[in-house]
């Protein structure tokens, strides 16, 4: 939450500690801080330029890292590639900026989902511009047309390919999947 959040890191602690408190709290991981900022009291993600540690795993831009939005919000055939790449290449990576939305918004922003579904059956382009209400996921399986994953198989995805989901933004994302019907 800190940055790419532009609050202050006061104000992004107690907002992280608002989200630790809700009933959605599992979906949370690591506060994200620059190198040089201490915290002591949680685990952290630590960006240094273009590396971000996670404990001892490196996540690197362009390599094992993916920024979805922010200053530039690349088109799905870059994404759809990047994808591809990591799992080609047997990488595990992360994605982050501008995935508040679990489906792509007018405005051109990725899903979610849409990323989780490119990771978990391939067919990258087609999964990520899959249009709202594409996608189903509960606690037995995650769902797109006639393509299932059990949990078993998106817990192998996270681990061998897309570890995790980085958004500034805690309850607009819980809010989405919430109205979804998934949360």
């Amino acid at each position: 939450m800190f940055p790419p959040a532009s609050l202050p890191l006061e104000a992004a602690l107690a907002e992280d500690d608002r989200a630790r408190a809700s009933e959605h709290a599992w979906l949370l991981a690591r506060f994200v801080v620059p190198a040089g900022v201490a915290v002591d009291d949680r685990e952290l993600a630590v960006v240094d330029g273009p590396v971000e540690r996670q404990g001892d795993v490196e996540y690197v831009d362009g390599r094992t890292k993916i920024r979805c939005g922010g200053a530039r919000v690349p088109p799905v055939e870059e994404v759809a590639a990047f994808v591809r790449g990591c799992r080609e290449r047997d990488l595990v990576f992360k994605a982050t900026a501008g995935l508040h939305h679990a489906y792509p918004t007018e405005a051109g922003e990725h899903g979610f989902l849409n990323l989780l579904a490119a990771a978990t059956f391939g067919d990258e382009e087609e999964a990520l511009r899959a249009p709202h209400g594409s996608f189903q996921l509960d606690a037995d399986a995650f769902r797109w047309g006639d393509r299932t994953a059990d949990a078993e198989q998106c817990a192998r995805t996270r681990a061998t390919l897309l570890h995790s989901i980085g958004s500034c933004s805690f309850f607009e994302p819980v809010g989405e999947l919430e109205k979804l019907g998934i949360l």
